[in-house]
This record gives structure tokens, sequence and C-alpha cells, in this order.
């Protein structure tokens, strides 16, 4: 058995001529205040399978009559606690990116560095000893410019 949603009013709109086209819709979950009305918390609210939206202030009749009606429910043991999967906010981990210029994603970039074979793929000295190698047969721009090349 599904928890109850909670409904929350649809706000008025200037293109319906400030009349909503319904009254109500499902909203995030129930307020702080619907919960503390029951006589439970937020975390004892979310262990129960309820969803709780903290950003919202309004107090809904409604909502608390529905709280009343499934925490009932629960009290007789028509619906068995286990049955029930909690609704805990869950934790996403964002790596952050590091404060690097040119990080050389692209295709272009790895070209740049000599990256692109699989086998080399990120050596170091395979990048150096090839720059030091154009250097010497003067084919790259750098060594035409700073050793005065042709």
């Amino acid at each position: 058995m599904q928890p109850p949603k909670a409904k929350v009013k649809v706000p008025l709109l200037i293109r319906f001529g400030k009349l909503p086209p319904k009254p109500y819709k499902v909203g995030r979950g129930f307020s702080v205040g619907e919960i503390k009305a029951v006589g439970l918390s937020i975390k004892e609210a979310r262990l129960l399978g309820l969803y709780v939206d903290e950003q919202r202030d309004t107090v809904h009749e409604e909502n608390i009559a529905a709280l009343k009606e499934w925490l009932e429910k629960i009290r007789k043991g028509e619906i068995s606690v286990e049955d029930i999967s909690p609704t805990l906010p869950k934790r996403i981990l964002v790596k952050r990116k590091k404060g690097r210029v040119f990080r050389g994603l692209t295709c272009a970039g790895r070209r740049m560095r000599g990256l692109l074979s699989v086998k080399l793929k990120e050596t170091h000295k395979y990048k150096w000893k090839k720059k030091s190698k154009e250097r010497k047969l003067k084919k790259r721009h750098e060594a035409q410019r700073s050793k005065g090349g042709h």
C-alpha cells in the first residue's frame, strides 16, 4: 500500500485570468507544519514512507486528514511497518572539477600533446622525447624561431 500524496494549491497564473485550471495538484511532500500537527517528527515521517517538503510553509487540512488516516491504518495493523520503505533524503556526491586551465579532453588537445596512440596514452616521457627529437630535426616552430633555423 502506498502512503498518501500531499496536495498543494495550484498557483494563480495571469494567462488563466487569475483562475487556476484546477484547485489542487500533487506536491513534493507534506510540509513540516502538517507533520507536526499529526504529532510526528520529520525523521519519523520519513521512516514511515512519507515525503517531506521542508521548503513549503502552508498547512492544508486535507493533508492533515490524510496523514491521520494513514497513521490510523498503521496503528490498527492494516499496514505493516516492515513493508514500508523509508524516504530518507539521498546524498548525491558530485566530484568538483579541478581548477586547471587546459584539461585536454578534446581530440585536438590529445593530439597536440602526442597522446592519441593507445599504448602511449598519457605518458609524459614519450611526449618530451618526441618534442626533443622534433627540435633536433628543426620540425617544431620553437626550433625555427629561437634557435635561428632557416
